[in-house]
């Protein structure tokens, strides 16, 4: 039996529904067989055309194919480049060590190292709480409502959606979660922290580490204020805890520079990167540690794949090619304003809805999941790819490439109008 390759079947059923587990996701929201992909937009069997607003979860910040990393990979690999190094000194490695070093660590004044993990954020996630536990000498870490730092158990237990906990199967423990800024109104969830961290009856264990994201990805584009970020910052210092900035989706220029939280005022102890680190897609994750915390013994946290030759030599230009200059920056800019002013439009169209997130992490709160994923339906079928996030799937997320151009950022935007105000004017008409 021979796979009809155009359309993603074999004979006598659908082999992706036969054969892939039910653990399987984004594919039930875009059931087709995708075929091609270059920049902004994807192919499928049938040819047809979708603008990508989704972009591999922000896994390609630069657009699919870019290039002049394919040249760069391309040429490693017809020259009969190292495929698989371990953690091996290779070409490659120095030449993205050297790269990061230049153009990344020292404008931002950062003396950090890095360790390459196993290719998953979760798994770069685990490594930092594992190096903030025994730098300290503490168990604890403190986490925040709507996190979302991977499914691994360690991970896991920082995470606070309950449907991925749930899928645990054990008790996760070892970390206490706190209010999110701006999670309850009226509370400053920062003053709440410095109490609970001074008070030796709060029951709050001293943490090793606190953990957060600058902007919460999947907990519906939850964006911190600099000045509550400062505030836990030093509450972390204060009392010997290590901050940690999961800058897994929110990092590589997608919630404003390299770092998300660059121009905030903080200086992490720790930071988690993945999803666009390679720049192409190639699985890659690190951690970067200040030297005095870099206290793992050879191996003590590894993986067969903890350095990705191929990600190394696509990721190098990458930075030299969107991060040696202020030029990208200021396109990043424009871009920012385009979808801003398309989700400001798309919010008007609800009462009460808002925009939420920063940079080219935004979405619209549209306080229903079911219109929301609604709407994002109906955008599929006129040619959008565009995903929800939020606890109750109530946000409509644009993670659109960084690279796309005005006009399919324009024309991705018109399709989501388009297909918001068909959703509300047929809800309009079933409920009269």
């Amino acid at each position: 039996m021979t796979d009809t390759v155009s359309n993603g079947t074999v004979p006598g059923g659908d082999i992706f529904a036969r054969r892939e587990s039910e653990a399987r996701s984004y594919c039930r929201g875009f059931p087709v067989t995708f075929t091609a992909a270059r920049g902004a937009e994807l192919t499928d069997a049938q040819g047809r055309r979708y603008i990508d607003f989704l972009a591999g979860c922000s896994s390609l910040n630069y657009g699919h194919n870019d290039p002049d990393m394919k040249a760069a990979l391309m040429r490693h690999l017809d020259s009969d480049g190292i495929a698989h190094g371990l953690d091996l000194h290779t070409g490659p490695k120095a030449a993205f060590l050297r790269a990061f070093e230049t153009h990344i660590l020292q404008p931002r004044g950062m003396d950090h190292r890095l360790m390459f993990t196993g290719p998953t954020g979760a798994n770069a996630v685990e490594a930092a709480m594992k190096i903030a536990r025994k730098a300290t000498g503490r168990t604890n870490v403190v986490a925040f409502t709507n996190g979302f730092h991977g499914v691994t158990l360690g991970a896991l237990a920082a995470t606070g959606n309950g449907y991925h906990r749930g899928g645990a199967g054990v008790g996760l423990g070892g970390v206490t979660r706190l209010p999110y800024d701006g999670y309850a109104e009226g509370v400053d969830s920062a003053d709440l922290l410095e109490r609970m961290l001074a008070d030796p009856s709060s029951g709050l264990d001293a943490p090793a580490a606190i953990l957060l994201e600058t902007v919460q990805g999947e907990g519906g584009l939850n964006a911190a204020r600099p000045e509550w970020l400062r505030r836990v910052a030093g509450l972390a210092r204060d009392h010997g805890a290590l901050l940690i900035v999961d800058d897994i989706q929110a990092g590589c220029g997608r919630a404003g520079g390299f770092f998300s939280f660059d121009g905030m005022g903080i200086a992490p102890d720790i930071v988690t990167m993945a999803k666009s680190l390679s720049g192409f897609g190639l699985p890659m994750a690190l951690v970067l540690m200040r030297p005095e915390h870099d206290v793992l013994g050879p191996a003590e946290h590894n993986g067969t794949f903890r350095g990705n030759t191929h990600a190394f030599v696509t990721a190098r230009v990458a930075i030299e090619k969107f991060w040696a200059d202020d030029r990208f920056a200021a396109q990043f800019e424009r871009k920012a304003r385009i979808v801003a002013e398309g989700l400001e439009q798309l919010a008007a169209l609800v009462p009460g809805a808002r925009l939420k997130g920063r940079g080219m992490m935004r979405g619209a709160d549209l306080l229903s999941g079911d219109l929301a994923g609604e709407i994002c339906a109906r955008a599929f079928q006129q040619g959008l790819i565009v995903e929800t996030s939020g606890p109750h799937g109530e946000v409509v997320k644009i993670l659109a490439p960084l690279t796309t151009p005005d006009e399919i950022l324009r024309e991705g935007l018109g399709i989501l109008l388009e297909a918001a105000r068909t959703t509300l004017d047929g809800n309009k008409i079933a409920a009269e």
